[in-house]
């Protein structure tokens, strides 16, 4: 029992040290919810190291403005809310 245990602690780490680089952004402003229940909302954020550069992204969970997200992938934009 102990030995799974461990083999899943040590794998669950590997995944969390993978080698792609993560993004810090902040939230500027809150558009809506989303999602078929409202559980997703959509803002608009803010890239720390590229100040010209806004997206907007879908979060799930609580968020407001100033917080800062870690975004695993930077490429894809949400669309729009309607």
């Amino acid at each position: 029992f102990f030995l799974g245990l461990s083999v899943v602690l040590s794998s669950t780490s590997e995944v969390s040290t993978m080698d792609t680089p993560v993004k810090l952004a902040i939230v500027m402003k809150v558009i809506g919810r989303t999602g078929s229940r409202g559980q997703v909302t959509q803002v608009r954020v803010k890239f720390l190291d590229d100040q010209n550069r806004q997206i907007m992204r879908n979060v799930k969970g609580p968020v407001r403005e100033g917080d800062i997200l870690t975004l695993m992938e930077s490429e894809r934009e949400a669309r729009r809310l309607r």
